[in-house]
């Protein structure tokens, strides 16, 4: 054991690495999510999409030989804001008198972990029109805690992060109170890692209770409330970074609208209807050669099968904890996207992991890609 030790050889599962941010732990591309399996998915779950009619451009080439998973930076919140715009400078930061700006700028750094801040065309607000450059109140969406802050203007970025980003769960919060007190990377739902039930799926509700807002109406003028989605979906749509990025998020959109709409799912960029999931286009992500890139936000069901599921005081922990998991994705192409709405969207599997899966977080089995 000593000699372990001095040679710094870990004693965890060959799977997993050893515990990280919030008692996470860093696992294997095979153990992180659930792949796919045909005997209990159905024989065409790694299968493109049949129906499929839309298709990139015949010189649309991305990089197919990298290994993909495991080279991402972590990240502890993500933060979309609102610009109502699909393309932007190439470094958003550099979009004059924008939050993007006045954070990167302002070296705002959460005190919570690292902070990814993207871009949006999220609408902004009819009273961002009515201001000049620099004083715009726009809206800001907090994930994986599915909270929206409404009318931040760049002076107000600092109490954006102090009030509302600092306090909020992050990518290695544990998704429940209890699994604080439980070994690293484990939950009641754990298995053998490797096996068929090593991540279990948590199905997607289309009736998610959102996250309540968090009031600081004494200390700021900014105002939250909850993202009425139960998944979003992020797709890298910027065309300065990237001339596929700008071409395959809006063929992406289409073929995703299209399976989310059969299944009452879809939700377009002013639907606040509860549960369903939002498209959004994003600003550079990283790894524009593996286009396209996907980052998908999802909760998950607000019941988890347990005895006392349904109870009230279950539902409001359930409705609190924001996303369960993050599945970031590349190589995405049309016909992928029947199997990543039905898998991944609504079951938190992924399809090809091998050639697809760069990262992401599992809060409910306290797992990380990083």
């Amino acid at each position: 054991m000593q000699a372990l030790l001095r040679r710094g050889t870990s004693l965890l599962s060959p799977r997993t690495k050893s515990p990280g941010a919030g008692g996470t732990s860093t696992a294997s591309e095979d153990a992180l999510f659930t792949k796919v399996n045909p005997a209990i998915d159905g024989e065409d779950c790694d299968h493109d999409c049949a129906s499929c009619t839309i298709r990139y451009p015949a010189k649309f080439d991305v990089e197919t030989k990298d290994k993909l998973y495991g080279h991402v930076k972590g990240w502890a919140t993500h933060v979309l804001v609102a610009t109502g715009k699909t393309d932007w400078v190439k470094d958003v930061a550099d979009e004059k008198g924008s939050v993007m700006e006045a954070i990167d700028k302002g070296e705002l750094e959460p005190s919570n972990g690292r902070l990814k801040l993207s871009a949006s065309n999220i609408p902004v607000p009819d009273e961002y029109h009515h201001h000049e450059p620099g004083k715009q109140p726009t809206t800001v969406l907090i994930l994986p805690a599915f909270t929206i802050v409404e009318h931040v203007t760049p002076a107000l970025a600092k109490d954006l992060i102090t009030y509302f980003v600092n306090p909020a769960p992050t990518t290695t919060s544990p998704l429940n109170p209890s699994l604080a007190n439980e070994p690293s990377g484990t939950s009641a739902q754990t298995s053998e890692p490797g096996s068929d039930t090593s991540s279990p799926a948590t199905p997607l509700s289309s009736h998610t209770a959102p996250a309540p807002a968090i009031d600081h109406t004494s200390l700021t003028p900014l105002r939250s409330r909850p993202c009425p989605h139960s998944a979003v979906i992020l797709l890298c749509s910027q065309r300065t970074r990237d001339a596929r990025c700008g071409q395959s998020a809006p063929l992406l959109r289409r073929e995703f609208e299209r399976h989310l709409r059969a299944r009452g799912l879809y939700r377009d960029l002013n639907d606040e209807r509860p549960g369903g999931v939002g498209i959004y286009f994003i600003s550079h992500v990283g790894g524009h050669k593996y286009a396209a890139n996907v980052i998908i936000y999802r909760r998950r069901n607000s019941s988890d099968g347990s005895a006392d599921a349904d109870t009230e005081a279950s539902k409001t922990s359930l409705s609190e904890e924001g996303a369960a998991q993050g599945i970031w994705l590349a190589r995405v192409r049309p016909e992928d996207c029947e199997g990543i709405v039905k898998f991944t969207v609504l079951q938190g599997k992924v399809v090809k992991p091998e050639s697809q899966l760069r990262g992401g977080f599992d809060r409910e089995r306290g797992l990380v890609s990083w």
